[in-house]
């Protein structure tokens, strides 16, 4: 299963098949807690779950929460401390102390609330949904909280009663070049919540047989990038370390608000792309967004330890802003 949380569509598809839902949602976590604000889960009037608050340490009690809540029709908020022990037992190195909000589907959580956060995500638009603990009173912010967006910062406000969620466009991974490194990335990153698009021209790399069931387009990339869109959510991870494909890519992609920008090559490669970018009439600062040679230096020597030091540059850059 993805690694990316799906919840509230499949709550949105559970109301629908009349089997009502509620969703429950990590809102704020204390010491070393299993899952981080905004993990979720969600319990079906049958009693089916998806999802996960704590990894397994509490999941049991939070269904038998979440089927009262469906019968009485009011929003909760239940606090559990998950001991060392308990998280060893599951698979985890520490425990932690953990407050979710349990909603039911229509009662609490307005339906068209929901399908309307389920929209924003299917269309790759922004959204924070933002709860009063106190009132109950509920809304979804397109714009605004541009810090929490930023860097997907689910959590409680300094007010210590409003929660806000924030449902960023899926992070994507555009790689130009379909080698072999491109071959371990793409799993790697889906299993880090990424939709990953493999661009080359070149047919005999860009092949289903290459990457059977991937997103491959055999087109030139600027072209490709165009046709899919480059945004703040979009890595672009460049492969082939020839000019011809490499930088139109980067034309567009030093244009963009793409959060991380990586070329494979040498350092003399590297000092070659630059200067090639400077007489295009890229300046300093743009050229400098552009990790060259790509990936963190971890003493990576085959395709799959590359794959691994690109995806943590990646995860850096987003998180930390390296």
């Amino acid at each position: 299963m993805s690694s990316v949380e799906t919840a509230p569509e499949q709550a949105l598809e559970w109301i629908k098949a009349g089997k009502g839902a509620a969703l429950a949602t990590v809102i704020e976590t204390w010491g070393s807690a299993p899952r981080r604000a905004g993990a979720q889960m969600v319990v079906s009037g049958d009693g089916d779950m998806m999802g996960s608050v704590s990894g397994g340490c509490v999941e049991g009690a939070v269904v038998v929460e979440a089927m009262e809540a469906l019968e009485n029709g009011a929003p909760r908020l239940l606090e559990y401390g998950v001991s060392d022990g308990d998280a060893f037992a599951v698979g985890l190195a520490c425990g932690g102390t953990i407050k979710i909000l349990v909603e039911p589907v229509g009662s609490a959580m307005p339906e068209d609330t929901l399908d309307a956060l389920v929209t924003a995500r299917a269309t790759r638009r922004q959204a924070a949904y933002v709860v009063d603990t106190e009132s109950w009173d509920r809304r979804l912010d397109y714009d605004g909280h541009a810090a929490r967006f930023a860097k997907d910062r689910t959590g409680m406000e300094e007010d210590g009663k409003t929660f806000v969620a924030i449902h960023n466009p899926p992070l994507r991974l555009a790689i130009v070049g379909g080698v072999h490194i491109a071959q371990a990335l793409v799993p790697m990153a889906k299993l880090a919540g990424y939709d990953p698009y493999v661009i080359d021209p070149r047919e005999a790399f860009g092949s289903e047989a290459r990457f059977p069931g991937e997103r491959v387009i055999n087109d030139w990339p600027d072209e490709a990038l165009a046709e899919i869109g480059v945004d703040a959510r979009t890595a672009l991870v460049l492969l082939t370390h020839d000019p011809k494909l490499d930088d139109p890519a980067l034309h567009i992609a030093l244009k963009s608000e793409a959060f991380y920008l990586g070329a494979l090559g040498s350092t003399r490669t590297h000092a070659k792309r630059v200067t090639r970018l400077e007489e295009a009439g890229f300046t300093a600062d743009q050229i400098a967004r552009i990790k060259g040679p790509i990936g963190l230096d971890i003493g990576a020597a085959s395709p799959p330890e590359i794959a691994v030091s690109i995806l943590a540059q990646m995860v850096a850059t987003l998180r930390q802003g390296a």
